[in-house]
């Protein structure tokens, strides 16, 4: 959906805060982790956007950054007070707070097994986070939120706004992932004073916080063009599907981006040779340090495929390790890095035990090996039921890396027949198919170092998502919220 601005007179700055559960290099799980740090930083850099970007995260105890006291404030908590502790700290010159108090430090981790932990640790950062702006004498225009771990503070700034508080705030909300929408939080909102608003949510919805940060955002921002149009399906829409078409007027599909400094493999000294596009041939370096430090005959020719992901049905594991068993009369190398579901770790660790020559499994989080693997592999698997918007393909095509894709959400807008390879139906069948138009094309390697150049060379920065994140914060503020 296209983004139209009417020049109108607006703040100076535009006075933008984030609001996530984890931001790189402060904590950092998973993809969240990587984009609400660059997008907040991205938008900062826009030449002439005057945009004032703050970033609020949860005190996890696992932060170790350098964080002075702000502020402490108490909020009522049913018949009790709850202390809300605020630091503050930096990142590239961008403010960073720091938000603690009892039921942040009850979660050891970042996120718990326990719903309920997890539901009552964000609702009160959630609505602890909106004070922020009172207590800094700080004035907020829109407030950005990202997934469940912070849809209620969009929801209670609907509820201010209501109350006649806080009425020039406009809110977005960015959808990563619509299935994680987190665990009922009736009780809670009654124990800080909130209701739960009559909405046209399905009735089991109307309680969780996403989908109540959906229905209360003035903007929702699906993380890529496809998924945007995906998620008012049935099959991906998550129960939520009818809702969406109806305010699909304020749903938007914006595509993410990485952070294109970060994973360069001109720079990177997590790899042990760089190398550009204009000099493809050391990348081959890399590969044979690949193979060497997994136990694999190093060889060019012999193609290596990746996986660095999650190990869980949605990224297909369970797939490319059912088609690669049934391809054991072709040469081929598989290296897989990622922990997850222990029946699929399991599965992996079978494959690799009946082909030791060719499959190697690392069950762990490992950044350096797996930058060493997108520097190394020739082609990521990412046969993914679906996929928002992915990174994995991203950054594999930075490093010239290949993908073979299945054609969902961000990988459909990301990937195309000049630098990657896609399979329209999610069966095994299909994903055979494209690993076999990927291993002939190999078999050319004039051609296959075209396609490689490609992949490097498409652009995939923050510059024009930020871009269109600024505009969309334009519109808003044009409008009444």
């Amino acid at each position: 959906m296209g983004i139209y601005v009417t020049i109108a007179a607006m703040p100076n700055p535009i006075r933008v805060l984030f609001l996530a559960a984890e931001a790189d290099p402060f904590v950092k799980v998973g993809g969240l982790g990587d984009v609400s740090a660059a997008l907040s930083r991205a938008l900062r850099s826009l030449p002439d956007s005057q945009l004032d970007v703050r970033l609020a995260l949860p005190h996890h105890g696992v932060i170790k950054a350098n964080a002075r006291p702000l502020e402490m404030f108490p909020m009522r908590y049913g018949d009790r007070e709850v202390t809300v502790q605020v630091s503050e700290t930096s990142v590239d010159g961008m403010p960073v707070y720091l938000i603690g108090g009892e039921p942040i430090a009850a979660v050891g981790s970042v996120y718990s097994s326990n719903p309920a932990l997890d539901a009552e640790k964000y609702s009160f950062f959630s609505l602890a986070a909106l004070q922020l702006p009172r207590i800094l004498n700080w004035e907020m225009n829109i407030l950005h939120a990202h997934d469940w771990h912070t849809a209620l503070a969009v929801y209670a700034l609907l509820l201010k706004r209501w109350d006649g508080e806080m009425r020039g705030v406009s809110s977005v909300l960015t959808l990563h992932n619509l299935p994680y929408m987190g665990g009922d939080v009736t009780e809670i909102l009654k124990s800080y004073s909130l209701p739960v608003a009559q909405t046209d949510l399905p009735d089991w919805a109307h309680a969780l916080p996403l989908p109540l940060g959906l229905f209360a955002a003035d903007a929702v921002v699906a993380v890529s063009p496809t998924y945007r149009d995906e998620i008012l399906t049935e099959r991906f829409g998550c129960g939520l599907q009818d809702f969406l078409h109806r305010r699909k007027e304020t749903l938007y599909g914006i595509l993410n981006g990485i952070d294109t400094l970060a994973y360069d493999p001109a720079t990177d000294e997590a790899i042990p040779f760089q190398y550009t596009a204009e000099n493809p041939s050391i990348r081959e370096k890399n590969k044979a340090a690949l193979q060497t430090k997994l136990g694999l005959e190093a060889g060019p020719l012999i193609p290596v495929f990746g996986m660095v992901t999650r190990m869980d049905k949605q990224k297909g594991v369970d797939s490319a390790l059912e088609v690669l068993r049934k391809l054991d009369d072709l040469p081929w190398q598989f290296v897989i890095l990622g922990t997850g579901d222990p029946e699929l770790e399991e599965q992996a660790r079978t494959l690799q035990k009946d082909m030791p020559m060719r499959v190697r499994v690392e069950s762990r989080f490992d950044a350096k090996l797996a930058r060493q693997i997108y520097a190394g592999a020739d082609m990521l698997l990412m046969p993914s039921r679906y996929e928002p918007c992915g990174l994995a393909q991203m950054i594999a095509m930075r490093y010239g890396c290949i993908p073979i894709v299945h054609a969902t959400g961000g990988l459909s807008d990301t990937v195309n027949n000049s630098n990657g390879f896609l399979f329209k139906t999610d069966t095994p069948r299909a994903f055979r198919g494209a690993i076999l138009k990927a291993l002939t094309a190999f078999s050319d390697r004039d051609a296959w170092i075209a396609r490689q150049k490609n992949a490097m060379q498409t652009d995939f920065s923050w510059g024009r998502s930020a871009q269109t994140y600024f505009e969309l914060y334009q519109s808003l503020l044009n409008k009444k919220p």
